[in-house]
């Protein structure tokens, strides 16, 4: 019991760090200090490390010698392999989740849709973004599969915020949009194309 939480202990500091280092409230290279994050979270380094980990492990943090945990570099021209790794990995999650999406699924994944349209900042926006692009994809029961997409959805935004947050302005998605209904349709191939082409869009 002890062992599970600690492991949502860690999950809790790696997600909260991670939506920081998104946002840029975290920038580039900036030193993940270990005490000042377990007293933040009032905890032990034993967490805290394996937070570190999962941060590294999802390309949001390295560790240098005698340097530290750090906040991972920001490359904009990492985004051709973040958006070739969507573009292969998240039709193949989409083609297996939309035959068995339940009712309370679709409604989620369009609660979503209606959320990141009427979002008044690129924050929400985003969030809300993602939140759609994750929950198309609930139904696939591959969970390897889909951490990695979500991984892959983090690097994505974190380019996005850091890019476009001066130039964004408020829009209604008309891909999302078609996503959804032709997930209502159960038509596949449709869905899948048109995601297919937004994600090619992704600079």
């Amino acid at each position: 019991m002890a062992h599970a939480t600690k492991l949502t202990i860690s999950d809790h500091i790696a997600e909260v760090l991670a939506e920081q280092i998104v946002r840029g409230e975290l920038t580039a290279d900036e030193k993940l200090r270990q005490d000042h994050i377990a007293k933040t979270f009032n905890t032990s380094h034993v967490p805290v490390r394996e937070a570190l980990l999962r941060l590294e492990a999802r390309g949001l943090a390295v560790s240098l010698p005698r340097r530290g945990v750090r906040v991972a570099p920001f490359d904009p021209s990492d985004m051709v392999e973040v958006r070739e790794m969507r573009l292969a990995l998240e039709p193949v999650a989409l083609r297996h989740s939309i035959p068995v999406l339940t009712p309370e699924q679709r409604g989620a994944a369009e609660a979503a849709r209606i959320a990141c349209d009427t979002s008044k900042d690129i924050v929400s926006w985003e969030q809300n973004n993602r939140r759609f692009h994750l929950a198309i994809l609930a139904g696939c029961r591959m969970p390897r599969l889909l951490a990695e997409v979500t991984d892959l959805q983090l690097l994505s935004a974190r380019h996005l915020l850091a890019s476009y947050s001066k130039n964004w302005v408020e829009r209604t998605d008309r891909d999302h949009r078609a996503i959804m209904l032709a997930i209502g349709k159960r038509d596949v191939e449709a869905a899948v194309s048109v995601l297919q082409r937004h994600l090619s869009r992704l600079a």
